[in-house]
């Protein structure tokens, strides 16, 4: 019969005190140990605060909520909600040990200091017990090197970092085992490249910046905060013994630390069966791989974890037909992420091995389909392309060529540059339920690429004429279709195109600046209105380096062309094709004006290379 959920409330010292054969557990999906001296100076204010109001033993000071999800006859305790406090309790309770040793060590052997040289004492063999999980009767009241150094070694296992994003897991194991803080900061790691505190983790940092606090306050104080921090602050200790139930009591509690997302609960689960299978070793070098992975994809601003995982998602309903009903009409209804697979579709969390090989194969297609301009184009349009475009990837083994996927990736392009003048949404029966039935082509690899080219040109054909369209976009003026129209310009003139990592939106006549009002003279604009129509206009907005838009954003027409100005740049340092292709264009020109004609020749020639793309 299953446990029910037990909610007690527990003094510090009493939650962390367990008995020999238990440990606190850090899963594996957990987040790597993050606070901070900012943190740990709060927690140590915060006991400084309450001991100088002189409350009351009645009123013990309360630190919150920490659920724990109990397995192995309860000895291991799942830290759900809890890892940063818990951790950082152990450090202050360490940083309290040995500064006691040190000032028991200190304190006189006479009549006068006997009553505090005893409660020192009995702080000691509290902190001591607690640290190395035995009877406070088994320590020496004086501190003792030989035989302390042994009973700390127990106390590595009190608190067990399993997270795969922890880089520092062995620290707070050296640092609890330590005898002084100098052994402590002989033994733990060292980060590359960093300077003084810095190149320490966490762990380190912490439990020295807590010795230091020590060491500023009397030894009266210190003897105060340690009875108080073991014996009059508490907590409330919720157990569970079911996973998914604890889960869900974190992400309802008002915690501060931040909830569990989607990956880590999935990922919680996929640990599960790989216990069961006994391949949780193999399962966790293939998980960590893709969670790295993953995590440079998201420095790259293409996906996050939890968008991988919603891209298999659509990749998994794609291929099983889900989004069809049982007549063959398209449902768009979308269930959430960790629905999906703990409950619609649990099958797939069956096998963590191929599960997490799925995902990590999306990941290296992605590292590849990136680097192609289209697919980069694209994905500046609007993030659902991305649902598709990855399941479309999934058709290929190895390194994905250019050629195999840009027919698929211009033809999604196509739509989402018609959603973007249309004065209408995504969910449209014209975007999403097209896509969602298309999708089952481009997931099934006897579906020739042609076929699904040929659906979306259809498709578009049928639902928007060509001249209503292109009269939209000839008045379109926010910033998608500048993206679109420098990649068809490079195309058009056989050029290169890419993104750079640093870009800006030019204006080739300036929105603003001190040369605002001649420099409207000069392009024959009447007034403020047509002024502030013209400039936002698609024909007067290019692609530009970021360093080389702004040195001249603001400047003439005259100075972005050339380079006339000793400390500027221009337009013919440029690697983007039409910055380039203006300089061909005006640099020989008798006077070097951007005028009303310019931007209006150059929006109709935008507007006829979108849409002859687009009905292409």
């Amino acid at each position: 019969m299953p446990k029910n959920i037990e909610p007690e409330l527990k003094g510090i010292g009493e939650y962390l005190r367990l008995n020999e054969g238990a440990s606190f557990i850090i899963p594996e999906y957990q987040r790597a140990y993050s606070w901070g001296i900012e943190q740990c100076d709060k927690l140590w204010n915060d006991i400084v605060k309450y001991i100088e109001e002189e409350n009351t033993v009645e009123d013990c000071y309360f630190f919150g909520t920490i659920i724990l999800n109990c397995q192995e006859n309860d000895q291991e305790l799942l830290l759900i909600d809890g890892q940063q406090r818990t951790t950082t309790f152990l450090l202050l309770l360490k940083a309290f040990l040995i500064k006691i040793n040190v000032m028991i060590g200190a304190t006189k052997d006479d009549e006068d200091s006997k009553s505090f040289r005893r409660a020192l004492c009995r702080r000691r063999e509290n902190i001591m017990s607690i640290l190395c999980k035995i009877h406070p009767d088994e320590i020496s009241d004086e501190p003792n090197n030989e035989e302390d150094i042994e009973l700390l070694k127990r106390s590595r296992f009190l608190l067990q970092n399993k997270s795969i994003r922890e880089p520092f897991k062995n620290d707070f194991a050296q640092i609890m085992q330590a005898i002084s803080l100098e052994e402590a900061e002989k033994n733990v790691a060292t980060i590359k490249f960093k300077q003084k505190d810095n190149k320490y983790s966490n762990y380190f940092r912490n439990f020295k910046f807590f010795y230091g606090k020590l060491n500023e306050v009397s030894d009266l104080m210190i003897n105060s905060m340690a009875k108080t921090f073991i014996e009059r602050s508490e907590i409330i200790a919720i157990k569970s013994w079911n996973l998914e139930q604890a889960i869900t009591m974190f992400n309802s509690l008002n915690s501060d630390s931040l909830p569990l997302n989607d990956a880590d609960i999935i990922s919680s689960k996929l640990y599960e069966v790989a216990k069961r299978s006994n391949c949780e070793k193999e399962f966790a070098v293939h998980w960590e791989t893709f969670h790295k992975d993953a995590q440079e994809l998201e420095k790259s601003k293409i996906a996050d974890i939890d968008a991988v995982l919603m891209q298999y998602m659509y990749y998994e309903r794609a291929k099983r037909k889900e989004t069809l009903s049982a007549s063959g009409a398209v449902t768009v209804t979308t269930p959430g992420l960790r629905r999906y697979f703990t409950e619609i579709n649990t099958k797939t969390l069956s096998d963590p091995l191929k599960f997490s090989d799925g995902v990590s194969k999306l990941v290296k297609f992605w590292q590849d389909a990136y680097n192609f301009p289209c697919v980069q184009v694209l994905l500046k349009f609007n993030e659902n392309a991305k649902l598709f475009l990855a399941s479309y990837l999934y058709r290929f083994e190895g390194k994905i060529a250019e050629q195999e996927i840009r027919p698929i990736a211009e033809s999604l392009l196509k739509l989402f540059a018609i959603l973007e003048v249309e004065d209408t949404g995504y969910s449209s029966k014209n975007f999403k339920s097209f896509l969602f039935k298309v999708q089952i082509k481009m997931v099934d690899p006897n579906v020739p690429m042609q076929e699904i080219e040929q659906d979306f040109k259809q498709h578009i054909l049928d639902n928007w004429k060509r001249d209503e369209l292109a009269r939209k976009i000839s008045g379109y003026d926010k910033n998608m279709l500048v993206y679109l129209n420098e990649y068809l310009y490079a195309r058009e003139h056989n050029l290169d195109f890419n993104l750079e990592s640093k870009y800006d939106i030019e204006h080739i006549m300036p929105a603003s600046g001190r040369n605002k009002q001649i420099i409207q003279k000069d392009a024959a604009i009447k007034d403020g209105d047509e002024f502030k129509e013209l400039v936002n206009a698609l024909g007067n907005k290019i692609l530009l380096e970021y360093s080389i838009n702004r040195s001249i954003g603001n400047e003439w027409f005259r100075t972005k062309i050339s380079t006339t100005l000793k400390d500027k740049t221009g337009y013919i340092d440029s690697k983007y094709p039409i910055a380039k292709g203006l300089v061909e264009q005006y640099r020989k020109a008798e006077k070097l004006y951007w005028t009303k004609t310019d931007i209006e020749k150059a929006t109709e020639k935008a507007k006829d290379r979108i849409t002859d793309f687009i009905f292409s």
